[in-house]
């Protein structure tokens, strides 16, 4: 199945180009932000635009940094300040959640709560915003998965060897966006000990991006490690860990 090509410029209008990509992400924070605003009653309104506000600023700066840091340091150590191109392309999750979380960590000192108190609230409505990120990157035609046989392979017109390949970023789009949504709110319907939310949502993102991560290619100029997996899964294990070690010790501490 080979997807029409597809101009990551939505619309133009003069100058400005409105993409794909931001359309998305857009989609993505207004998803997030209008699921908390219309169940997490412990949040006023003007505290949920802020949470929005730095949450974006952190998921940027710290994706942007965490892209050059995890997958690109030959480009930082050539020239530092390419951490600052934003406009170059290449967000890396993983350092867009260590953003969010060091907004957030900031975000409850100023309100005088604890910083667990604060994500076990939010973190069940994150996933449909990454599952409309995942979107955008299947509408850019990049992040491609690996070579395939099934009958659903898609032909991306972004590829130079014209491949059949696993729609891999459909497949994060699920997983990261409706599944992970759907546990998350089967874990968070009763009540839960302090951080155990937080532990699961570490924990369920981690196990799915590691187990997609298997249809995906890995980035070029990196490759595989120890010979099978990639960075997005030797990311993914830290998470997992402490994911773990999060659920368990609220229940400890709670006994």
């Amino acid at each position: 199945m080979l997807i029409p090509e597809l101009d990551p410029v939505a619309i133009q209008l003069g100058p400005l180009a409105i993409r794909w990509y931001g359309l998305t992400w857009l989609a993505a924070f207004s998803t997030i932000y209008l699921l908390i605003k219309r169940y997490q009653k412990d949040l006023n309104v003007n505290q949920i635009s802020d949470l929005m506000f730095y949450s974006l600023l952190g998921s940027i700066l710290g994706g942007r940094a965490g892209y050059v840091f995890f997958y690109s340091i030959e480009q930082f150590t050539s020239n530092p300040l390419s951490i600052f191109f934003i406009w170059q392309g290449g967000l890396s999750f993983h350092g867009g959640l260590l953003g969010v979380l060091i907004a957030c960590f900031w975000l409850s000192r100023s309100w005088g709560v604890q910083f667990f108190w604060l994500m076990d609230r939010v973190a069940p409505f994150v996933p449909p915003g990454l599952g409309f990120v995942r979107l955008g990157n299947f509408m850019n035609s990049e992040l491609l998965g690996r070579p395939t046989d099934v009958s659903w392979g898609v032909i991306f017109p972004s590829d130079p060897l014209g491949l059949t390949r696993h729609p891999s970023q459909l497949y994060q789009a699920f997983g990261e966006g409706l599944v992970l949504f759907i546990y998350m709110l089967l874990i968070s319907r009763n009540s839960k000990p302090k951080m155990n939310i937080s532990g699961h949502f570490l924990l369920g993102y981690g196990v799915i991006r590691f187990v997609s991560e298997f249809f995906r290619t890995p980035d070029q100029h990196i490759g595989f490690i120890f010979e099978i997996l990639t960075r997005g899964q030797l990311l993914c294990m830290p998470m997992i860990v402490i994911g773990v070690l999060l659920i368990y010790y609220s229940y400890r501490k709670n006994t």
